[in-house]
């Protein structure tokens, strides 16, 4: 019998703990054994508090961060949270740094401006979602500013085995988090649950699929095209080549990829898996693509340097943007139609950028 595995919780979800309860004691209430938080998209997670601790003007808080049984390198180290409030007559402000162990953006291309601290919309949008809700239970007529400051005591050294300092990313680590929760799932999982959802579909009678790189690259397709049936919609992640087999073998006719630029250049190289870890993009080969479409030599140079898909997007100018879409999709079509076995699905691409907006068609293209 398959053992359940179990859920952790991100560093987003740990910061914004550490945060609540650091502000609980500040604004005089007791310390908590645990706290609900609330999770970036919808619903509440209660993460357990290891300790708060007050101090003058400022509490600190600190949870131990917990993956789960899908532990990475940040699992059972302190995320610690440092709060303080600055009295003042203006509406209430909150805001967000980065200290001790949190890296710093250094590269363009990421999420988060160059200068600041590496913690991803998202989670920081929690934290102060977090801090207005514990405001609102136990002080509704504070105001002035509260400042929360983000701490990992062994933030560079956990770093040392991530990908951050290759992303610019210098000086510890990155608090993410999209979901809040990490929800395990080895290769060999994911690869049964792409078949499972595959082989659902085809029985309910449903001949084109739509696999996402995620929950988002989902959400966004659905926006597009609400008409889509649920069950036509499949995560992927990183299983490129593995579900144009699946979908190919089950008899799928026709199949739809909801994307980012990301991954859209790893499927136009042909990276039958596309993490970061295992499958990197060769800029170099990306930038003689440029080339070939007489993209002005400046930029494919700036292009063989770049850091991240997104930044070199950035790089492409407004006018040469469809002609790039265009060509990252045609050898993506070309790769995925190499990975099936008979070589005769329908198979298209929709790319989204981090907004939601569709950057190639249009909605009624589905």
């Amino acid at each position: 019998m398959r053992k359940n595995l179990r859920e952790g919780f991100t560093t987003g979800s740990a910061a914004t703990a550490a945060a609540m309860s650091a502000l609980r004691v500040l604004l005089g209430g007791h310390k908590p054994d645990s706290i609900e938080i609330p999770l970036p998209e919808k619903g509440c997670l209660v993460i357990p508090v290891e300790r708060v601790e007050l101090s003058g003007l400022n509490a600190r808080a600190v949870v131990i961060k917990d993956g789960g049984d899908d532990p990475d390198a940040t699992n059972g180290h302190e995320i610690h949270a440092v709060v303080e409030h600055i009295a003042g007559n203006d509406d209430l402000r909150v805001e967000i740094s980065g200290g001790i162990g949190v890296g710093k953006v250094t590269l363009p291309g990421l999420p988060v401006p160059v200068g600041e601290p590496a913690i991803n919309p998202a989670p920081r949008k929690q934290i102060i979602t977090g801090i207005l809700k514990e405001i609102s239970e136990t002080a509704p007529q504070l105001r002035g500013t509260i400042k929360v400051r983000i701490e990992v005591p062994q933030g560079e050294a956990i770093a040392l085995k991530t990908m951050n300092s290759r992303l610019g990313i210098l000086g510890g680590i990155s608090i993410l988090g999209t979901q809040g929760i990490v929800r395990p799932f080895s290769h060999a999982s994911w690869e049964a649950s792409i078949a499972l959802a595959v082989s659902v579909a085809k029985a309910a009678g449903i001949e084109k699929i739509i696999f996402t790189t995620g929950r988002r690259s989902e959400r966004f397709y659905l926006e597009h095209f609400p008409e889509t049936p649920q069950l036509a919609m499949i995560q992927a992640a990183d299983f490129f080549k593995g579900s144009m087999l699946e979908a190919e073998t089950k008899g799928i006719r026709e199949v739809h990829w909801s994307i980012f630029i990301g991954k859209l250049v790893k499927h136009a190289m042909g990276f039958p898996y596309t993490h970061a870890k295992d499958w990197r993009i060769d800029f170099a080969l990306l930038a003689k693509w440029c080339e070939e479409l007489n993209i002005d030599r400046t930029i494919t140079a700036e292009i063989a340097g770049a850091n991240t898909a997104r930044q070199v997007f950035d790089m492409i100018t407004e006018s040469s943007k469809k002609m790039f879409i265009d060509m990252l999709i045609a050898k993506a079509e070309k790769n995925a139609l190499f990975f099936t076995l008979k070589k005769h699905m329908i198979i298209k691409y929709h790319l989204f950028d981090f907004d939601g907006n569709l950057l190639n068609g249009n909605d009624k293209n589905c």
